[in-house]
């Protein structure tokens, strides 16, 4: 049985969730290593009887901090998570760990550093990614402009014209070497050439798409690209009580903000929910544990959620806008109020605006009141219910897992 690497960052709850559901489809055909540098969602891998390789060298609490700032979209490049320094030993780390292991691929999401040492070695480089996130959508000029920089002088420059500043900010991407700069210092010392843009260094061989060809309907995809279907983690937990016997005398609002909410802004919108006609099911404890907040009656906090089986029983879906709670939330059937912490989750929601059945609300702008108000509106908005109930039944035909682990037999077993 050859071997598959799944690369993963374990400090992404989404990502290391989304790479296990594939490593489960895929154990019948592969011996599966999991490898990574740290992060609290590690132990998740080897409560699935993984093999985990703990790579070197190990993030410190210092750079998991800090990483919590850039998925927070707190920095302006929400894409600089290494500097070339911190490549240079994980690349020839990786390097050796491939040589020992002899895989027939490496998988990952946003483990970066094997986008260097996979093509060094020239290993099979496997990403999973999402249609908002691939070359497709950038030369479309669907990438709404970022919300941390959306000033009021940039808005006066383009006339306000949302459209051309949409179209500018997505030939940008395509353009900017910027975000690359430290892979093509560390990558042409393996006789790799430079990248000409983030996406560029991103896409592998080939890149699983793990949404449906509805989502955003691009006209067209490269070979290279493969729809598998949504990948959404389905890590079952226990659900509270309370959760579980949470009466539907009222709508139910489920309010989740995964592993890139803003402290502030989750607390301002929990005491919002005050005296409000819904109850709230909230698993944002991780977000206000140095934050004070009077928590209202009708809301509950918890932990970590098994969103799959806690978000059905809501009726509208608050939430940062990633892949993997939009993706729920989609299959719960629950129309949307999003407020994306950065392009990548801003990207996510648009589309979901698009399809007609999510409301985005400005990162840099919103309040609590506007999101009660967003709330209020799709509560009544019969045509954004019955659009997500359409492409929730499209999103059933599609098994993400067992499509991932087929194309990589078949292409790699």
């Amino acid at each position: 049985m050859k071997t598959l690497v799944i690369a993963v960052a374990g400090y992404n709850l989404a990502e290391t969730g989304r790479m296990i559901e594939i490593a489960r489809a895929a154990r019948k055909y592969f011996n599966i290593i999991f490898a990574s540098y740290g992060g609290q969602f590690e132990p998740m891998i080897e409560a699935e009887g993984f093999r985990l390789e703990k790579m070197e060298p190990r993030l410190t609490q210092e750079k998991l901090a800090r990483l919590r700032v850039v998925l927070s979209g707190e920095t302006l490049n929400t894409v600089g998570y290494l500097s070339a320094k911190e490549l240079v030993p994980r690349v020839e780390n990786e390097i050796q760990f491939f040589k020992d292991v002899d895989p027939a691929a490496v998988l990952t999401g946003w483990c970066l550093s094997v986008t260097i040492s996979t093509r060094a070695a020239g290993v099979p480089f496997v990403n999973v990614l999402h249609s908002t996130s691939v070359r497709e959508y950038y030369e479309a000029g669907l990438q709404s402009w970022p919300d941390r920089t959306d000033f009021g002088f940039v808005r006066w420059l383009f006339r306000n014209d949302e459209e051309r500043m949409n179209r500018w900010v997505s030939r940008l991407i395509l353009k900017l070497a910027a975000p690359v700069r430290a892979y093509n210092t560390v990558g042409p010392k393996y006789g790799l050439a430079k990248f000409k843009n983030f996406i560029d260094l991103i896409e592998g061989d080939h890149t699983l798409l793990a949404d449906i060809p509805e989502w955003v309907n691009f006209s067209e995809v490269r070979p290279s690209l493969h729809y598998v279907g949504p990948l959404p983690a389905r890590i079952d937990r226990p659900i509270p009580d309370e959760v579980a016997s949470m009466p539907h005398d009222k709508p139910i609002v489920y309010f989740a903000m995964g592993s890139s909410g803003k402290p502030a802004l989750v607390a301002e919108i929990l005491a919002a929910f005050r005296d409000r006609p819904y109850r709230v099911i909230a698993p944002v404890k991780s977000h206000i544990e140095q934050v004070a907040v009077d928590v209202p009656q009708n809301v509950i906090v918890t932990g970590f959620l098994p969103a799959h089986r806690v978000n059905p029983m809501a009726d509208i879906s608050v939430i940062h806008g990633g892949q993997n709670t939009v993706m729920n939330a989609c299959l719960s059937g629950t129309p949307i109020v999003g407020i994306g912490m950065h392009p990548e989750q801003q990207a996510n929601l648009d589309a979901c605006v698009r399809k007609g059945f999510a409301i985005r609300l400005n990162k840099k702008r919103a309040k609590a009141s506007d999101v009660l108000a967003a709330i209020d509106r799709l509560l009544q908005d019969d045509d954004a219910k019955a659009a997500v109930e359409t492409f929730r039944e499209q999103l059933t035909e599609w098994d993400g897992p067992e499509n991932a682990a087929s194309f990589l037999k078949e292409n790699f077993g």
